[in-house]
């Protein structure tokens, strides 16, 4: 789905080129809800080369299911994905 910049918490991810977790989705301004049972949500933007090429997304049913561990975590993943690391 394209969400416009600034919009929902994709959009603000992307924006401000920043991790976004939500513990309370119906509590953040502007929420738009991909999935009515969506309670917590984690957005990581995708950038290669300077350029905002799209966002990770994660949802979850359960209130404040995302920590610092998980965010570190899958920002290191996705920063090497985004480089083209070999994991072989």
């Amino acid at each position: 789905a394209r969400i416009p910049f600034g919009r929902g918490v994709c959009g603000a991810s992307a924006a401000e080129r920043k991790t976004i977790v939500v513990p309370d989705v119906h509590a953040f301004p502007g929420h738009i809800a991909c999935d009515s049972a969506s309670n917590s949500e984690i957005v990581i933007p995708l950038v290669k080369d300077g350029e905002v090429v799209g966002v990770f997304d994660i949802d979850s049913p359960q209130l404040n299911r995302f920590s610092d561990e998980d965010r570190e975590g899958l920002e290191r993943m996705l920063a090497a994905f985004m480089d083209g690391t070999d994991f072989s």
